[in-house]
């Protein structure tokens, strides 16, 4: 006897698959997915591509958020970090030397209170800013990387961090 999932009985006594019915429960299984875990991911996501991309651009100090391995020494910004901002980035208003300053602090400053969830919503904010620099001041033509980019940080600042994070664990303490 060859039986499919149904929600209606045919004829010979199998099941055919509604299509509504199959569209309906997999609405309800993907609403059920927790926003709690999708503002983590999303925040550990968007934080290892800006603190990979700040390692970039010091010496001396290096994190492996995913591997775990880490270099300490004091942290210096790479010469390489400051020719991309005078000859590639031309960055305007800002000297070479304070642009890379300001993306490496900001790379590396943001990340780490996405990743503890705190200041969350702001944090999203500043990389959300940098993206919008980078987007249309760097590499216009890079809208699909930046679009993705955009999109987490704008749902981690509409959203907030979740109940995984400092934030949540404050908003509880305050009452």
């Amino acid at each position: 006897m060859n039986t499919t999932l149904t929600t209606q009985p045919t004829q010979g006594g199998t099941f055919r698959l509604a299509p509504a019915a199959l569209i309906t429960a997999g609405n309800r299984a993907m609403a059920r997915i927790p926003e709690d875990l999708l503002a983590l991911l999303g925040r550990f996501s968007i934080a290892a591509v800006f603190w990979k991309s700040g390692q970039t651009k010091i010496e001396g100090f290096a994190v492996d958020l995913v591997e775990g391995s880490a270099q300490l020494g004091w942290p210096r910004l790479s010469d390489s970090a400051v020719a991309l901002f005078q000859y590639e980035y031309d960055l305007p208003l800002l000297s070479p030397e304070l642009g890379a300053v300001l993306a490496a602090l900001g790379e590396h400053l943001l990340p780490v209170l996405l990743l503890l969830g705190l200041g969350t919503r702001f944090a999203a904010l500043g990389l959300l800013v940098m993206t919008a620099v980078i987007q249309f001041l760097v590499y216009p033509g890079a809208y699909p990387t930046h679009g993705v980019w955009a999109a987490v940080l704008l749902y981690l600042m509409a959203r907030g961090p979740g109940r995984i994070s400092l934030d949540h664990l404050i908003g509880r303490q305050r009452g």
